[in-house]
């Protein structure tokens, strides 16, 4: 699932007139750097929500044919938010209802991340009586110092130091949204740190390039870098 439902308050006027996933860098869209990089590691169904000019993203990205893989919409009228998306999406995440686990990704973040190091921890994940998840951690970048969780051994803690900040990737299994009403507004920090706490949040240290896209500057900075290499 990409989650591409934010009106992307920080990047107008840009966003204005264009949903803040299909502002370019380097070319292409943010969001079809992430779909090809699912793609690359075999992933065929995509579920992408929308609310913002959501139209336009189903424009113009299509079927997914061009990238071998399948789109799959999840509009919302309304932004519902990070967790209520995903309740909002359930019916296209499962196939007949069956439990899934699923990767999720913000679609303002770009990543050189290799989606096929999570397979492992997906089949983990799946394997577990209760559902539990396992997120992408970073180093801090300048604009979060602190951190948001401490990974530690491969598990991650609410607690000590030092912490870093979760990359927007992250693993999920659809059991734990099934109690969200469809169309409910709710967040995904609750469900992080309930999970945690409760001993079923494992995470990894992702060194390589990553960017958090939220500024008409970083998205500038970042056209440039991926022009000249």
């Amino acid at each position: 699932m990409i989650f591409a439902a934010g009106r992307g308050e920080r990047m107008r006027p840009l966003t204005d007139s264009c949903p803040k996933p299909l502002l370019e860098a380097g070319g292409k869209p943010l969001i079809v750097w992430q779909i090809e990089r699912l793609a690359a590691a075999g992933l065929r169904r995509i579920v992408i929500n929308h609310a913002w000019l959501g139209e336009r993203i189903e424009a113009a990205l299509g079927d997914g044919s061009r990238w071998g893989v399948e789109l799959r919409y999840s509009a919302e009228g309304d932004a519902l938010e990070t967790a209520g998306g995903i309740a909002q999406a359930l019916p296209l995440l499962e196939s007949a209802g069956r439990a899934e686990v699923f990767v999720a990704v913000a679609g303002d973040v770009y990543a050189d991340f290799d989606y096929t190091l999570l397979d492992t921890h997906a089949g983990r994940l799946a394997a577990l009586p209760a559902p539990g998840m396992h997120l992408v951690m970073v180093p801090n970048p300048a604009f979060h110092p602190h951190g948001d969780f401490v990974l530690r051994d491969g598990r991650l803690s609410l607690d000590g130091a030092p912490r870093l900040t979760f990359g927007s990737i992250g693993l999920y299994d659809t059991r734990m949204f099934r109690a969200l009403p469809r169309g409910a507004r709710q967040a995904l920090t609750p469900y992080y740190r309930d999970t945690i706490a409760q001993g079923r949040a494992s995470g990894e240290l992702y060194d390589g390039r990553w960017e958090n896209v939220g500024t008409a500057a970083q998205l500038q900075a970042l056209d440039r870098e991926l022009r000249a290499g």
